[in-house]
């Protein structure tokens, strides 16, 4: 009956129409929370039966599933492009040449030459290059010492600096686990056990560790704005979080314990020590939440515009505050830690984040822009059950994102008159009634982020989604998912050091295998991430906006 129902057909009979558009949300409301019922009552039914040491519902994945899980919006979003097949001969580096003949005696008597037909095919090689080393020794009896040769750049060990070069790419940009490495190696000829392979993956790589810092702080002087995300992971099989920080030229990875606001500004700051700091900028941050008379009076003793260190800055908060509650306590550490953050100048501070509209990201920087794609993304959850609502639903993402291609083609070529008419026309869209209270929620929430999803028409060079940051969270996963996660502090840092390194060689257009290979060797042939990174962005021109002709 509900699907038959058209609620245009009902002509408008006193406070009929009214009465039957609040029934219909009625039963929208109903089969929710009737679902919802449903699932949590076959959680508690799988959780009881393995209590009992029985199984649970086995999941049986449906031929035609009737309910989809699928909130991404790609489909509704892109554009289609016409497929460009270009050649990539030119990019082949030739190792070596061979000419190839003609049997002569094939030939007849008239054959002229014409030339060469020229053949391209590539190829690898793939096997052992070890080495004996004959170390000349000499003795100086006059000084009693010894004098050895010394070994070549990359020759530290018992490896040398292909195996070296080529367990950190498998592992890393490959995404292979160490035993399939191992097999991997041992296929080649080579004797490697896992403790030493793991020690190849992780152990010494303080040279690594250090251009990392130096590729993320380029990175962040780069551009005004940066992406953001997160993604879970595991440290010796205790849940924490990697931050993913990147734009156009880099990305950036952070493993902390949690994913608070401070835990971001820590990230942003490059895992620094904190510092905190109590002026304008702080109190109107604590002004969002709050706090009593008493604790901001109390506050205004503490020492004002000077920078603290963190142990200062609580040892003030637990000698003059001690029954401060935990969210209070967080707050004025989040309000100082922030305002800290915008005063230094040794380190570049971003000034806008392209995120999603998860709170530790709020309030950091000066503005924040808002991924359109997550906001669709809870149109798309939606499900209403009446034929009514599924067509008021679908008319209004047709719309939504009518209006986003606008944002796209506003970005290739922005202008005052086109930035009025889209602001004007957001309002518009975004106070739509629809009558299915669920979606017309939606769209209030959505207007309410106005400021921050329209961002790109005050910083046009910004993109209108956090895509960047997600498929860097992405691969973080894919190498979960493969080796799960590592099990001490080197590996936690090995892992964001070259899984930042891997991600930005990338992006750069560098081979990682040579990257590596020359940064093993001492032979720093390669520049340096940070003076591409530098030279790069010169031509980019990605703050535009903020520095205006």
């Amino acid at each position: 009956m509900l699907e038959d129902f058209d609620l245009n057909s009902i002509q408008d009979v006193g406070q009929a129409r009214e009465g039957i558009m609040m029934l219909l949300n009625l039963v929208e409301d109903l089969k929710l929370e009737n679902r919802e019922l449903r699932e949590e009552n076959q959680r508690l039914r799988d959780e009881i039966n393995r209590l009992k040491g029985e199984q649970g519902k086995p999941d049986i994945k449906p031929n035609k599933p009737v309910v989809t899980t699928n909130h991404s919006s790609e489909q509704e979003r892109r554009r289609p492009k016409e497929r460009e097949k270009s050649s990539k001969v030119n990019q082949i580096k030739i190792d070596r040449q061979q000419v190839l003949t003609v049997d002569r005696a094939k030939l007849p008597p008239d054959a002229e030459f014409k030339g060469y037909e020229k053949v391209i095919v590539q190829d690898i090689l793939i096997r052992t290059d070890n080495v004996l080393f004959l170390k000349e020794k000499y003795y100086s009896a006059g000084e009693q010492k010894t004098y050895l040769a010394e070994m070549p750049n990359g020759y530290k060990g018992q490896f040398g600096p292909g195996v070296k070069a080529m367990a950190l790419v498998l592992y890393y940009a490959g995404n292979m686990a160490e035993p399939k490495i191992m097999e991997f190696f041992e296929h080649i000829g080579l004797q490697i056990s896992s403790g030493q392979l793991s020690n190849l993956l992780i152990k010494d790589h303080q040279p690594f560790h250090a251009e990392k810092n130096a590729l993320y702080e380029a990175g962040l002087r780069s551009s005004c704005w940066q992406h953001i995300d997160d993604t879970g992971t595991r440290v010796n099989g205790q849940n924490q979080y990697c931050h993913v920080v990147c734009n156009p030229l880099y990305t950036a990875y952070f493993t902390t314990d949690k994913k608070s606001r401070l835990k971001v500004l820590d990230v942003l700051n490059n895992l620094r020590d904190r510092t905190f700091r109590l002026n304008p900028e702080a109190y109107q941050f604590l002004d969002l939440f709050s706090l009593p008379a008493r604790v901001i009076n109390e506050l205004k003793k503490f020492p004002h515009e000077q920078s603290l260190s963190e142990k200062e800055f609580t040892g003030l908060l637990d000698e003059h505050l001690p029954n401060l509650g935990v969210q209070q306590r967080t707050h004025i550490m989040e309000a100082a830690a922030v305002a800290a953050y915008h005063a230094q100048v040794e380190f570049p501070v971003v000034r806008l984040l392209i995120c999603d509209d998860a709170p530790q990201f709020k309030w950091i920087t000066e503005e924040l822009a808002l991924c359109w794609i997550h906001d669709g993304r809870h149109y798309k959850k939606l499900q209403p059950v009446v034929a009514h609502h599924q067509k008021e639903l679908e008319i209004f993402r047709g719309k939504y994102w009518t209006f986003y291609d606008q944002l796209l083609d506003y970005r290739m070529n922005p202008n005052p008159e086109d930035a009025a008419r889209l602001s004007k026309e957001f309002d518009e869209l975004f106070s739509t009634v629809t009558g299915y209270n669920a979606l017309d929620d939606r769209i209030a929430k959505t207007k309410d982020k106005k400021h921050c999803l329209l961002m790109v028409l005050h910083h046009p060079e910004i993109l209108l989604h956090n895509n960047p940051a997600e498929l860097g969270a992405r691969t973080r996963t894919r190498k979960r998912d493969v080796s799960s996660g590592p099990r001490t502090e080197d590996g936690k840092k090995a892992w964001d050091t070259f899984m930042s390194l891997v991600n930005t060689a990338k992006k750069l257009g560098l081979s990682v295998y040579r990257f590596f290979y020359d940064r093993v060797t001492g032979a720093h042939e390669i520049p340096s991430l940070a003076d591409l990174i530098t030279e790069k962005a010169k031509s980019l021109n990605l703050d535009g906006s903020w520095n205006p002709p």
